[in-house]
Parts: C-alpha cells; structure tokens; sequence
C-alpha cells in the first residue's frame, strides 16, 4: 500500500519529481507524452484556459500560491519552468511579510 494520495505531506519532492509529477498530470490531461523541456505553448499542449487549470493544480498539490509577476507566461511554457516555479515559491521569503 502506498501513501502518494496522502495530502500536505511535508517530505518535499525535488525538482526531479516535480517535474515527473507535472509530466504526470499533462499526459493524464492532454493524451501526449510530454519532454520537460518542450515549450507546450508553442507545441499545442497548453491553451491559456487549460493553463489556469495547470495554476489551480499547482496550488492545491503545492500549497502555494501563484500571483502576480508569477503568471507570466514564461513560468508555465516548459514543465522544467513549472517545476522550478514551484520549487521557488515553496521556500519562504526570508525577512517575512512586512511592509
């Protein structure tokens, strides 16, 4: 028995699993076998409609919260980007919330 639909786990996937993830849930969503470095805008695999659906998933699997200057474009055209989105926004920011 395995424990991958436990929710909030704290043991952190590396950007490696990350990315295995997302290719995860791109092939699951769109049929294909997707590279993490093929730009899924330019290749047809993300629409933006489909691409707010791929920051919802972000959130709820991360528990984070992508805002702002985050939702360029540029953060969701490579499943490694994504990854390392992710990655990123999962670290807290030293100094905390002042200001």
């Amino acid at each position: 028995m395995t424990t991958d639909n436990t929710p909030d786990t704290h043991d952190t996937p590396n950007i490696n699993d990350l990315e295995k993830e997302l290719l995860g849930f791109l092939e699951g969503h769109t049929g294909t076998p997707w590279d993490a470095d093929t730009d899924l805008f330019g290749a047809g695999g993300l629409s933006s409609l489909f691409a707010m659906q791929v920051v919802v998933h972000l959130e709820k699997t991360y528990a984070i919260a992508v805002r702002g200057a985050d939702l360029r474009l540029d953060n969701f055209r490579t499943v490694r980007r994504m990854a390392e989105l992710v990655d990123r926004l999962r670290v807290p920011a030293t100094g905390g919330l002042h200001g």
